[in-house]
């Protein structure tokens, strides 16, 4: 089992964390941490590069987070707001989120799309209000690289310890996996089935 999904993510090979890592910016729940985790596995089998899987991780991360902000910066509030309402439920983001992120942007300025790129719940969200709130593209885009290049730096060097250290536990490194994205996806799901437009 281990093997299986660590060659499912060396066979789609740079590329292929290219486009998990914008997909998992995009839309939930493909966390990241699974994503470059396994590639740090990879790493530590010999299968990847360090600096080349960093590199896109990050170029896919910024990729994905640049598709918020665009919506933001092109939208605005007025045209935005209604997509939100019919739509929300299945991103699992209401606009009233919106609008308490926004503010949230507003208090503590444009650091924060850099120090949320460490928050999982909160990484991704702050890229619209970036948007909404005509953040300069040139900032927007150095922050949010050089808060990914950061993260993803402490998940591939996570993924390698870990092989390291599970290496005399075959069969422990799957289950792990597959837990990981199984939680991230009930709760997911959680969130859709209890779903309410606060808007």
């Amino acid at each position: 089992m281990d093997d299986l999904i660590i060659r499912l993510i060396e066979q789609g090979g740079y590329l292929g964390i290219f486009m998990l890592m914008v997909i998992e910016n995009v839309f939930p729940p493909i966390p990241s941490e699974v994503i470059m985790g396994v590639g740090g596995i990879a790493v530590a089998r010999g299968s990847m590069q360090f600096w080349p899987l960093l590199l896109v991780g990050t170029l896919g991360s910024t990729l994905g987070n640049y598709c918020w902000f665009v919506l933001g910066d092109r939208l605005g509030y007025r045209r935005l707001e209604p997509l939100f309402h019919r739509w929300g439920r299945r991103i699992t983001l209401s606009w009233r989120d919106v609008e308490r992120s926004a503010a949230f942007f507003l208090r503590h300025g444009h650091w924060v799309v850099f120090v949320l790129r460490f928050s999982p719940f909160l990484r991704t969200m702050i890229s619209l209000p970036a948007g909404l709130m005509h953040m300069p593209r040139w900032k927007f885009l150095s922050f949010t690289f050089a808060g990914a290049l950061v993260w993803n730096a402490l998940l591939i060097v996570g993924g390698h310890w870990l092989a390291d250290y599970l290496t005399a536990m075959d069969g422990v490194i799957g289950p792990i996996l597959i837990g990981t994205v199984g939680l991230a996806v009930l709760a997911w799901l959680w969130r859709v089935v209890r779903w309410q437009d606060e808007g």
